[in-house]
């Protein structure tokens, strides 16, 4: 039982803290939509190529906040594939505090935070030029009244009645001063869509961090390190595999297992590009795409194993 309240506390906490990160979001994006109208492609546009550059640094920040938000932006048709992949492979996760909390030296924990951006940077962008030049990149446009359609939120239906609303009083009195009502009415349909995207991924985020938080406190993490073994080659794809958890305990247990020698740094690496956070539970819930979920996932960890291996290969220690 004890467990089983420790995991739902730990989740609890681990979720609450996306709360904020996810509402700005959609309400950023709900904003976006219908306040921006026809300029939104154009800003679109002109942000791809520097998108994965911008999402990298951002990721290096200590906290998975980031990588929700780009989730959801990429759901949206708002960011490209290669910012959403350079944002997951370059956040820290956990894994700067446990350093912190270990008082490791500040330049082995930038060296390894430099590494992740450096990735994340590299693959983002090449992976959107490729997606251009083969024209897969998408439309250019930005598909965020598609979340509303799917999560039954009605926003569009609210800002239309209280748009007709606006209309019927401005031509029954001729006065201009209803342009205050509309206005509220247009940022609380807004509002309300934004709660409601954030309530619903919240939930499905919570029950999956409890499941997952159960599964690390009944393993443990002396028998994870044991699964791990001291084979290299073993260990980077296993640590990658344990990565892509979408727990914060993921990039605890990488981090602990290398601090204390039982994980060499190619794993290390392996398992830490791949611990994003939440965003890749955050696209599997926003994206009804499972073919793109999917291959997104498996490209993030097929780029984690590869640099895990190239480290090993190269002797790198940090």
């Amino acid at each position: 039982m004890e467990v089983i309240i420790d995991a739902l506390i730990d989740s609890l906490k681990d979720t609450l803290e996306l709360v904020p990160f996810l509402f700005l979001t959609y309400l950023a994006m709900e904003a976006l939509e219908h306040g921006m109208a026809g300029r939104t492609e154009d800003i679109i546009r002109k942000a791809d190529k520097s998108g994965p550059i911008v999402g990298a640094l951002l990721g290096a920040l200590p906290q998975c906040g980031f990588s929700a938000m780009a989730g959801t932006l990429y759901a949206g048709g708002v960011v490209t594939v290669g910012t959403l992949v350079a944002v997951i492979l370059s956040t820290s996760d956990e894994m700067i505090p446990v350093f912190i909390a270990h008082q490791e030296p500040v330049s082995r924990l930038l060296s390894i935070v430099g590494v992740k951006v450096v990735v994340g940077m590299a693959v983002g962008l090449v992976l959107d030029a490729v997606l251009r030049l083969t024209h897969r990149s998408g439309d250019g446009h930005a598909h965020i009244h598609e979340l509303c359609d799917r999560a039954h939120c009605h926003c569009d239906d609210e800002l239309g009645e209280s748009d007709a609303a606006h209309d019927a009083a401005a031509s029954s009195d001729g006065v201009a001063g209803h342009h205050h009502p509309h206005a509220y009415h247009a940022a609380w349909g807004i509002v309300r869509s934004a709660a409601i995207h954030t309530v619903e991924v919240t939930f499905f985020i919570f029950l999956v961090t409890i499941a997952f938080g159960l599964v690390f406190s009944l393993v443990g993490q002396n028998a994870i390190g044991e699964f791990l073994g001291v084979h290299p080659v073993r260990a980077t794809f296993l640590a990658a595999l344990i990565g892509l958890i979408p727990n914060c305990g993921a990039s605890v247990v990488i981090a602990e297992l290398y601090l204390d020698g039982s994980l060499a740094a190619g794993p290390m690496l392996a398992g830490l590009l791949v611990s994003g956070g939440m965003g890749l539970l955050v696209l599997f819930r926003t994206n009804p795409n499972m073919r793109k979920n999917v291959t997104v996932t498996l490209f993030v960890y097929a780029v984690g194993v590869a640099v895990g291996l190239l480290a090993n290969a190269l002797g790198i220690v940090f």
